[in-house]
C-alpha cells in the first residue's frame, strides 16, 4: 500500500470508528422511540414508555402540570419509578402488558435480526481493513468498503422497520399510546448509516487503480509489438 493511500485509509478508519460506535450505541440501548398515553387529569400518575430493539421500559410519572408540547405523559426525563422488561419473543413466558406483541412481534424480530446482520458486516469490514495494511494486501480495501456499505444499508432498513412498528402501534386501537417521538438511539442509528455508507464508498474509491492522466498519449508512447 502506498503512503498516500495508507493515509487516506487511516482517515477513513477514524470515520468508521465513529460510525461503529454510533451503531453499537443504537443497537444496545432502548431509546429509539418514546411513547406517551393521554393524560386525562393533573395530580395523577401516568405511565410513559421508551423502547429499543430488545426491551421496553415503562416509567410512572406524577403529572403536576400539563406538558407544553402536548397532552401526553411526560416528558420522559421527569423523575419516576422505572421498570424494564425484554420483549416476549426474546424471553419465553414473560407477560406483555403494555407492548402488544401480537401486533409488533414481526416488526421487532425483523429489526433486531437486520441489526445483527449489520454488526456481522461491520466485523468483516473491520478485519479486511486491518489486514489490508499488510504488504501487497491493499486489494482487501474493496471488500471492506462493500461490507461497510452493506452494514449501513442494514441499519437504515432496521430504522425503517422500527418506524413502521411505532406507526402501527400508535394507530392500533389495542394500545393506549397517542403520542410518540424518536429519541437519541434512533439518531445514533441514522448517523451510523450516513457514516458507514460514506466510509464504504470512500474505501471503494481508494482501492480503485489510478488512471493515467493522458491514457491516449501513454498508449502511443508504448513500444510496438515486434513481428516474428
Amino acid at each position: 500500500m502506498f503512503e498516500e493511500q495508507a493515509t487516506k485509509v487511516k482517515i477513513t478508519s477514524v470515520v468508521i470508528v465513529v460510525g461503529m460506535s454510533s451503531m453499537l450505541a443504537a443497537v444496545v440501548t432502548d431509546h429509539w422511540a418514546v411513547l406517551s398515553p393521554r393524560v386525562e387529569k393533573l395530580n395523577a400518575t401516568c405511565e410513559a414508555a421508551h423502547f429499543g430493539l430488545w426491551r421496553l421500559c415503562k416509567k410512572s410519572i406524577f403529572i403536576v402540570e400539563e406538558d407544553p408540547q402536548g397532552k401526553g405523559c411526560g416528558p420522559i426525563s421527569l423523575p419516576g419509578a422505572k421498570n424494564c422488561s425484554y420483549f416476549k419473543h426474546f424471553t419465553s413466558g414473560e407477560e406483555a402488558e403494555v407492548f402488544e406483541v401480537k401486533t409488533q412481534k414481526e416488526y421487532n424480530i425483523s429489526a433486531a435480526a437486520i441489526a445483527i446482520f449489520s454488526l456481522f458486516f461491520m466485523i468483516l469490514g473491520t478485519l479486511c481493513v486491518i489486514f489490508s495494511f499488510g504488504k501487497g494486501r491493499d486489494y482487501l480495501l474493496r471488500p471492506a468498503g462493500m461490507f461497510f456499505a452493506f452494514a449501513g444499508l442494514c441499519i437504515i432498513i432496521s430504522v425503517e422497520v422500527m418506524r413502521q412498528s411505532v406507526k402501527r402501534m400508535i394507530d392500533s386501537d389495542e394500545t393506549i399510546w397517542i403520542e410518540y417521538y424518536y429519541s437519541w438511539s434512533f439518531t445514533c442509528a441514522c448517523a451510523s448509516f450516513t457514516l458507514l455508507i460514506l466510509s464504504g464508498v470512500a474505501l471503494l474509491l481508494i482501492s480503485m487503480p489510478h488512471m493515467p492522466r493522458n491514457p491516449w498519449e501513454t498508449c502511443m508512447d508504448a513500444e510496438p509489438d515486434t513481428l516474428d
